[in-house]
């Protein structure tokens, strides 16, 4: 029995044989389309339909002579199906055939894409509230600013992932369209029904216009999207590493039985999926400009698009694809360590409160001039090693006698910073 178009898995979707597939597919359902509207014999339709296949060996040598690749795959078509196969193609274009089979491609791309980002988007969800308690400081240039706690941080990654869901959705459905116009896009010698019944039966959607092609910015804001979800990957990505070095050690990548970290050091405990991560991430950002590029062709058509597509169509949606399953591992298997945490928040003498005391002194009518020279005189000592926020600030007459000491230890309520939590929360993922 000869093969059809069936839906495959994201590698194959950009082999030659489900390239060819799929363009057969197309050739198929515009000669049946045809056949209804009486322009083409029904016994020829169903010969089509019985009878086409294509051998891939035959078809790259015609193509040495022919140098055309269409015109090689119809003659390798037509040695299968016999004189019926005249009635395939007819008042057609090879862009017709092209950009409605890469149109296929890139949704069954798409859509994978999309199903394995809703299983990152789930994974995040768990550990951001697994750890929607679990304090640690936030820091902003580096450096320690004030607390957060680690689920929030994680909120934050599924509100990126969230956002590029729906930029990559609405891409996708923006790529999902057809066409079967002829020659610079007229319909001068094919009927719009027949580009009608081919998109309907490949789950496409009749693009409104076209020259002889369909406009390349359609493509070029699918590879935007991807980029824009790389970018957010690659802010996960880059947060790990920094968690993970040595003198921070808050999360760190799984590090499973009889993994090595280094050829040379024994010791070593590298996070290489994340390095991995954003190095996949450079290079699935990098499409974007070829596609840009991509949009401008001269006059209804050239083919200076064609090349550009057939590297970067696989090579962006493969990458994606990985980079959210590898994602997902990384989410996963990730080791948090709330006392390592609580070691960092801890380790210069509560100067993380310092804006809580300066707007307590501003309450108490000293100007914020003041109160902000004030609280950053002792913070500075503080940084020197002269003690504890609290304890300086509790020696000083210009602060003793301007905070009781129920204001004070309000002051200091760690908690605090982090009231407003599950507000925060139930905007990121909704009502529980």
């Amino acid at each position: 029995m000869i093969p059809r178009y069936t839906r495959p898995e994201m590698a194959a979707i950009w082999t030659e044989e489900h390239r060819l597939r799929v363009m057969l597919e197309v050739e198929l359902l515009a000669c049946e389309a045809m056949a209804e509207l009486g322009q083409v014999p029904e016994d020829a339709a169903r010969v089509c339909r019985e009878k086409a296949d294509f051998d891939i060996d035959r078809v790259n040598e015609l193509e040495k002579t022919i140098k055309h690749d269409v015109i090689a795959f119809l003659t390798s078509v037509n040695e299968f199906v016999g004189p019926e196969g005249r009635f395939l193609h007819k008042g057609m274009t090879s862009s017709d055939v092209l950009d409605t089979a890469t149109a296929v491609q890139f949704k069954e791309a798409g859509e994978l894409i999309l199903v394995e980002l809703d299983r990152v988007l789930e994974a995040v969800k768990v550990r951001a509230y697994e750890h929607k308690d679990t304090i640690c400081m936030g820091r902003s240039h580096g450096i320690h600013a004030e607390p957060t706690t680690f689920g929030l941080k994680v909120a934050g990654w599924y509100d990126d992932l969230a956002r590029a869901r729906t930029r990559i959705e609405a891409a996708v459905e923006e790529m999902s369209v057809g066409m079967i116009s002829g020659a610079v896009g007229t319909y001068a010698f094919v009927d719009p029904a027949v580009e009608a019944n081919v998109c309907k039966g490949l789950g496409l959607t009749p693009v409104p216009v076209c020259t002889q092609v369909i406009p390349r910015c359609r493509h070029a804001a699918f590879f935007s999207s991807l980029a824009l979800l790389a970018s957010a990957v690659e802010r996960i990505a880059v947060e790990v590493r920094h968690l993970q070095r040595t003198e921070v050690l808050e999360a760190e990548e799984r590090f499973t039985k009889g993994q090595k970290g280094s050829s040379a050091m024994p010791h070593k405990r590298n996070p290489i999926l994340t390095e991995n991560l954003t190095g996949i991430v450079r290079l699935v950002r990098g499409y974007v400009v070829p596609a840009m590029e991509n949009v401008a062709l001269w006059h209804e058509r050239d083919i200076s698009h064609s090349s550009v597509e057939r590297v970067i169509g696989p090579d962006a949606t493969i990458g994606a694809h990985f980079m959210l399953t590898r994602l997902r591992s990384v989410v996963e298997g990730l080791v948090v360590y709330p006392d390592n945490m609580r070691r960092n928040l801890d380790q210069l003498g509560g100067i993380h409160f310092s804006q809580r005391t300066m707007l307590a002194l501003v309450e108490s009518g000293l100007t914020r001039e003041a109160s902000y020279a004030l609280v950053q005189r002792h913070a500075m000592a503080v940084w020197k090693g002269e003690g504890t926020l609290r304890e300086l600030l509790a020696a000083d007459p210009d602060v003793n006698t301007r905070l009781d000491d129920e204001t004070f230890a309000a002051v200091f309520d760690e908690g605090a910073f982090v009231r407003h939590r599950d507000f925060i929360f139930t905007r990121v993922f909704g009502a529980a």
